[in-house]
This record gives structure tokens, sequence and C-alpha cells, in this order.
């Protein structure tokens, strides 16, 4: 071997072994940077024309494991999908109170029944009176407040989506212009590993927003593409494009996420999306807060239509002059068919006397006022030609009924047959004597049957969009009312008709109680919500949407109670007594010692009733006591489970973050044997350049 080969081999180790000192030091250097993984100087022999002439650094890389880095990645989103509807929905749980406690939301319905238990003892009491209608209101106020601020959590969470958008944006493109270093560097053999160390921790950012796949390029960098298969990054970056709906309510359809990839195209995001923060903000915003909303207003309205039910069989003293109706979405002709059952309308005077009274005995579409006979379209007619001192009414879907000569009315059912449309009674269904108000439908057991009459006039639309289980847009729809005779079955067959309806994508059905439901087709079924509703019932002018609770109103209802206004400006208005049919002619049929109305609302919590699906709850027969307490443990077990969950995956999280340091990590006495074996290869191939320096010595000093 030549003295110039023997020089020029030492000089290659020295150069190579200052090379690996120099990758040793920068990850010494950093190990404490999080996300820094270590570099690797590749070293290989060289040889020339067979004999070898020295060492040199192939090239230098990042310790990275591509499994242990998916593995990480897919943990990452987890997390994030979990974690953040954890926090989202303990703020849920927060709202409504501990609810084995005093002051829970739950706990104050049982107190508001123990409220009319002590006015039941004392119904001439000014002050249990006015006691048991402050609880009333404060249980409504609340779950208001409640509705309100569940909403508000929605709105944070959409907020939280637009903020997460930008975010994302500005990491996709970060990683493209890192992938363009990378690039560079791999075509000129520069070093690329401080980019790469970059890449990957902007990298793992982006994988706690979604859950990502990453393909490495041939030219250097990676490819990203969601787990659906949306491409972000690839010869450029894709961009995610969202409009928030800014302040929502239950009804609010809210926009996709939509990708614009590399290549043009433009898809939603939600489509295929399992996991990351992004995901639990969709859930949390389009299942959750909607889920707890919708159950919240179903308890709301049963505890309203509970306590309405009990305040319509009972009576105030003295009677009141005018008893008028809430609006019931229909004509005076459907609202007044269907009943069953005896009901009595009565005539008194201050005293409590009746004076002149009505026996209506129903019978589905006819009807005997006092024995006469009558049909629903002259009820009215009869019933104020047998009723003197009675003036009733129908106007714009309300029944109103007046009493002239400073009198009042008061109705009573039948003890063995009362009156019954839909599970209620006449005076009931009408809402003649609610203690609750609403300034909307409230109840969706309408009582129509196929035979009924909608009133939708012929050509107004309502326009439906269909969505799948991950709140993907299908398709929207637009269906006019149709021509014809203007029956519910009618209006249900056009609904359903897969040309000109919604029967594509699953099917509407009303069932014996007059509530009309929609059930998606498919696995998992498709999901409706109404986008724009231009249908006015005539002469009520409730919108189908409205009158059947479709497309997200009913989440809206538990705000919308209050305590009928005369009631809480004149505490005598609340009725705390019952009409006595059988009181003698001519001697009181009420009085304000009697405390069998207040009874009945005392007892109204333990009234067993139907309650529909709302939340993720199929629909079944409860008492508003046993619903609540459900209620209660539902959401509590909800935020156990999503705490849980969050836990889990923050577990999971970090036990793959740890194996993937362990490998990808700087560990320092591994970097500190790395330098010894590294100083000792430079002093060695310095002293081999010592050697060949001193030969070169003697053999000049032989030619001299």
């Amino acid at each position: 071997m030549s003295l110039g080969l023997i020089m020029n081999n030492a000089t290659a180790g020295i150069n190579t072994a200052q090379s690996q000192l120099r990758v040793v030091s920068d990850n010494v250097s950093n190990i404490h940077t999080p996300g820094y993984v270590r570099k690797i100087a590749d070293q290989r022999s060289l040889t020339t024309q067979g004999v070898g002439s020295g060492v040199e650094i192939a090239r230098v890389r990042l310790a990275t494991d591509r499994f242990l880095q998916a593995s990480t990645l897919n943990a990452s989103a987890d997390a994030g999908r979990e974690t953040v509807r954890y926090e989202l929905y303990d703020r849920i749980q927060s709202l409504f109170g501990d609810p084995g406690g005093d002051t829970s939301f739950f706990s104050s319905i049982d107190k508001l029944f123990g409220e009319f238990a002590t006015a039941a003892e004392m119904p001439t009491s000014a002050a249990a009176r006015q006691s048991a209608i402050w609880k009333t209101q404060a249980v409504f106020d609340e779950a208001k407040r409640i509705t309100g601020q569940i909403q508000a959590v929605r709105e944070d969470a959409d907020g939280r989506i637009q903020s997460s958008v930008e975010t994302i944006n500005g990491l996709l493109e970060q990683i493209d212009k890192l992938n363009r270093e990378i690039t560079r560097a791999t075509v000129t053999g520069a070093d690329s590993t401080g980019a790469q160390n970059a890449q990957a921790i902007l990298v793992d950012e982006l994988s706690g927003f979604m859950d990502v796949r990453l393909t490495p390029r041939s030219t250097g960098g990676v490819e990203i593409r969601t787990g659906a298969g949306l491409l972000l990054v690839g010869n450029s970056a894709g961009k995610l494009e969202y409009n928030r709906a800014g302040a929502v309510s239950g009804t609010t359809n809210f926009n996709d996420i939509m990708v614009h990839e590399p290549s043009g195209s433009v898809r939603s995001l939600n489509e295929g999306l399992v996991s990351g923060e992004l995901k639990g903000l969709l859930q949390l915003r389009d299942v959750d807060t909607a889920q707890a909303a919708e159950q919240l207003g179903e308890l709301t309205a049963k505890l309203a239509d509970e306590l309405n039910r009990a305040h319509n069989a009972s009576t105030a003293f003295p009677a009141p002059s005018v008893l008028e109706g809430r609006n019931t979405g229909m004509s005076e002709i459907t609202a007044l068919s269907g009943f069953t059952g005896t009901t009595t309308i009565a005539v008194v005077n201050a005293a409590g006397v009746i004076q002149n009274s009505a026996e209506i005995v129903f019978n589905g579409g006819t009807m005997t006022i006092n024995g006469v006979a009558a049909t629903p379209a002259t009820f009215l007619t009869v019933l104020n030609a047998q009723v003197p001192g009675l003036n009733a009414s129908f106007t714009d879907g309300k029944l109103k009924l007046e009493a002239t000569g400073g009198n009042g009315v008061a109705i009573a059912d039948d003890a063995t047959a009362p009156s019954s449309k839909a599970g209620r009674g006449f005076s009931h269904f009408f809402g003649l004597n609610d203690l609750v108000s609403t300034s909307g439908i409230s109840n969706y057991e309408t009582g129509m049957t196929g035979a009924s009459q909608h009133g939708f006039a012929p050509g107004q639309t309502v326009s439906f969009r269909f969505s799948d289980s991950n709140g993907v847009k299908i398709r929207d729809i637009e269906v006019a009312m149709p021509a014809g005779g203007g029956t519910m079955t009618e209006l249900l067959a056009h609904l359903n008709d897969p040309v000109n309806g919604a029967g594509r994508h699953g099917t509407f059905a009303m069932n014996a109680h007059g509530e009309v439901t929609f059930t998606g087709r498919g696995s998992p079924p498709a999901q409706m919500s109404v986008v724009n509703d231009r249908t006015s019932q005539a002469p009520s002018g409730v919108s189908m949407s409205e009158l059947f609770g479709l497309g997200g109103t009913r989440t809206a209802r538990s705000g919308t109670f209050e305590i009928r206004s005369d009631i809480v400006s004149n505490p005598s208005n609340l009725a705390l007594g019952r009409l006595d049919l059988t009181a003698p002619a001519g001697t009181p049929a009420l009085s304000a010692a009697n405390g069998d109305g207040a009874r009945l609302l005392a007892g109204a919590g333990d009234v067993s009733t139907r309650f529909g699906a709302a939340g993720g709850v199929s629909g079944n027969t409860s008492t508003l006591s046993r619903y609540a307490s459900d209620m209660a443990g539902s959401i509590g077990a909800k935020s156990n489970l999503t705490e849980s969950a969050a836990s889990g995956a923050s577990a999971l999280l970090n036990e793959a973050s740890s194996r993937r340091n362990s490998f990808e990590g700087v560990n320092l006495e591994e970097e500190l044997v790395l330098m010894t074996t590294y100083q000792q290869a430079f002093n060695a191939s310095a002293r081999l350049i010592q050697a060949a320096s001193d030969m070169y010595d003697t053999l000049f000093g032989m030619v001299r």
C-alpha cells in the first residue's frame, strides 16, 4: 500500500470520526428537546479498484420507526378526541349540579311537588300559593338557563372547530415547506435531519387534531392523508375550509369541514373522520350536546304537561271568567274530532254555585251536548245554545270559553268515563286552564288520525337535510305539500314518495297518538334535519316541523316554559280546588277551602306518562320522578365514561410515546459510548497520519 493511500485512508477516517462526533454532539445537546429524534450517521467503506480507500458517512438519518410512529400518531388522535369530549361534557354535567345534592336541578323538581303538597293542606294560604308558584317558576327558569348553557357549550365547540381548522392549515403549510427543504437536501446530498426533526414535531401536533397516515416520498419528506384517504400534503399542501354557524340554536344545521386537496378536488372531512380533537368537537357539538338538550326538553315538556294535566282538572276560586286555550296547531274540526268519554262545562257564580252547565258525551267524530246531537262543525253553536251565559269560540287554533254576567267557567271530567284524546282530557288537550304556558308547540301527540285534515296548503314547501352518522350531508330535498283532500294519510304518503318525497332516505309514520316520527334507512340509519320550513297550517299559523316536532325543534323546548302570567301576578288564580258535580242544586260546587286540585299537582310527579324517544333514549312509560332520576344517572354515567375514555386514551398515548422515545430518543450513556468510540477512531486515524508523516520524512531523508 502506498504512503499516499495510507494518508488518504487516515484523512477519511478523521473526517468521518469528526462527522460522527458532531452527530453525537447534536444528540447530547438536544437530549431534553421535546420531540427530538436522535441522529444516526451511517458509515460505509470506500474502495478504489478493489482496494480499500477509507471510509465515509453515507448519510445522516433519524432513528425513526414507522410502526412506533404510526402507533403514537393514532394514540395522539384518540387522546385528542376523548380529552376534548370529556372537557366539554363535564361542563354539561356541572350545569345540572350534583345529582345527589339538595341544590341540583333534579332535586328542585321533587321540591316543587312538595310545595304543592303544602298548599293542599293550606289552600287558602296566600304564602303557600306564592311559594308553590315561585318554586315552579324557578324550575323552568333553571331549565331555560341550562338549555342556554348547553347551547353555549355547542357554540364553544363550533368556535374551537374554526380555530382548529386555522391551526391545521398552518401546520400543513409548514409541513409542505419542510418537504421542499428535505427534497433539496436529498438531491444535493446535504443533511436534512434538522428539517425532518422539525417536520416530525409538526406531524405529531397535527395528529392531535385528526387521524392521519404518513407515506415516505421517494424524493424525501412525507405524504399525509387522513384516515379516510383524503390528501392533505403531497406535492403541495391542501387546505381545510370551515365557516362556523355563529350563534346557534337547537335547529341549526352546521356546515361541513371541507378539504381542498392539492389536486383541486373538494371533499368533506367529516366523512370517515374517526379520531382527533376535530372528531371530538364534532361529536360533542352534533351528538352529545344535542342529546342532552333533547332529553332535557323531553323532561321539561312532560313536567309542564303533567302540571297542566292536574291544573286543567282543577279550578280556582272564584272561577275565572275566561278560559283561553293554547294554539293546538289544528283547525276547529280536526281539533274537536277524536274525543271519547264525558266532560262537563259549567258556568258558576262568585259563590261557586253552578248556574248553567253542559254535559258533553264524545264518541269520536260525533257528540251530544245535554243530549243534543252535535258534530265538530256544529259544536260551538250547540254548546252556546245549551249553556246560557257562555260564549265559546275557536280562533287561530285556540278554543276560548267566556262567561258573562260576572260569572266564571269551570270544567270537570266524568269520574268513571273521563274525556280523552291522545291521553288528554278535554280541557287539558286545549290547554284551557294551563298552569305552564309556552310560546310554541311542546306536545307532539296531536291525536290526529289518517283521516284528519293537516291544514297545509298545496305547494307550501319544507326542505329536509339527510346526513350520515358522521354528520356528512347526503342530500337536501325540498318537498311541496301535496294537492288533494289534505288528509294525514295523503301527506305521509307524499313525504314517503321516493321521487317527490324523502322515501329514498327513510320513512315518516304516525303512531296511535298522532305523533309523527322519521326513521332513516341504512345501517347506521340516515339522520334528518329541517333546513327551511315554509309551511303554515291554517288557521293556527304553525309550521309542519313545529306541529310534529321534526328536525331539531324538540331540543329547544326547555327554554320556552313559564308560569301563566295572570297566575304570577295574582296567586288566587292558581287552581287548587275541583268542581264538585255531585253538589246539590243551589249549593256551592266550588269552595276556597277545597285542596283537591293541589293534591293532584303534588302527585303529578308520580303519574305514569309516555315519554318520547329523546337523547338516544327510546320512548317509554315512566313517572316524572323516575325519568328525572334516570336522566341524572344517564348524564352522570356518560360523564364518567368520557372521563374514563379520556384517561385511558391518555394512558395509551403515554405508553406509545414512551416506547417510541425509548427507540428514537437520546440515551446519554449510549451517546457517551459512541463518543468514546469515535474519539478513539479519530485518535487512531491521527496516529496513522503521524506514522505516514514519519515515513515520508524518513523516505525524504534517504533521498537526500
